[in-house]
């Protein structure tokens, strides 16, 4: 597999406040990724970084054979990066389907608006039956389906997910990460940033343990798992 998106000793932060220490990481196509660690761990900097969200103070960052360190985020979105942030961020007075179009902003996207809603629709289609619904009255899990969805109106190369379990009650995480295991096998290329470590070592191919802004360990997920380290500190073993 080719390498899509590598970062070489990525430093940045806020002000005179350091998050992320030379971060290495790197994500192949048809890969999905994991970068876990506690709350702080600099998980929510590294994908704001890689969005353009936030210049990296130092380091490389290579997205298919482009360098987007330090480019603007509409930069980093026509390469095709897509970001689910935090807290899904909808727009709660919007319905389904205009928070869809919203995601549709660039121009190839906006021409094939009807075509690629009714791909969202067929990956997701708890949504058909809700395209006019307000966003804000939607179940936490289906919001985050219209978060993914409206990501995927660009069909990016690789869409980052910002903590998607965040805030959601043990039944909707088990949705969410249906979600994800569900995009997986649709064959999108995913770096997923979460704390949830048990889980997302469920349905990643390879991980990245985060711990103050450095890489502690990185490898499978299976070697991950049977790390004594990330057994006692992360899945209570």
């Amino acid at each position: 597999m080719t390498i899509l998106l590598n970062l070489e000793r990525v430093s940045a932060g806020y002000g005179s406040f350091a998050a992320l220490f030379n971060v290495s990481l790197d994500v192949k196509n048809g890969e999905t990724v994991g970068v876990v660690g506690a709350n702080g761990a600099g998980k929510t900097t590294l994908l704001r970084v890689i969005s353009g969200l936030l210049p990296p103070r130092s380091g490389r960052i290579d997205f298919d054979g482009e360098s987007l360190a330090g480019a603007p985020a509409y930069r980093v979105v026509a390469a095709g990066i897509a970001h689910v942030p935090e807290n899904r961020r909808l727009f709660p007075r919007l319905t389904v389907e205009e928070n869809l179009r919203m995601g549709a902003y660039l121009p190839a996207a906006r021409k094939a608006f009807a075509e690629r809603a009714a791909w969202v629709y067929e990956l997701f289609p708890q949504l058909q039956a809700r395209r006019r619904q307000l966003a804000g009255t939607l179940s936490g899990g289906e919001q985050q389906m219209v978060a993914i969805g409206r990501a995927l109106m660009t069909k990016p190369k690789l869409l980052l997910m910002d903590e998607p379990s965040a805030g959601l009650a043990p039944l909707v995480v088990e949705q969410v990460f249906a979600l994800v295991r569900r995009i997986r096998a649709e064959g999108f290329t995913v770096l997923l940033v979460e704390q949830n470590v048990r889980q997302v070592l469920d349905v990643v191919d390879r991980a990245y343990l985060l711990e103050t802004g450095r890489v502690k360990l990185a490898g499978t997920a299976t070697a991950l798992k049977q790390n004594p380290f990330v057994q006692q500190s992360y899945l209570g073993l």
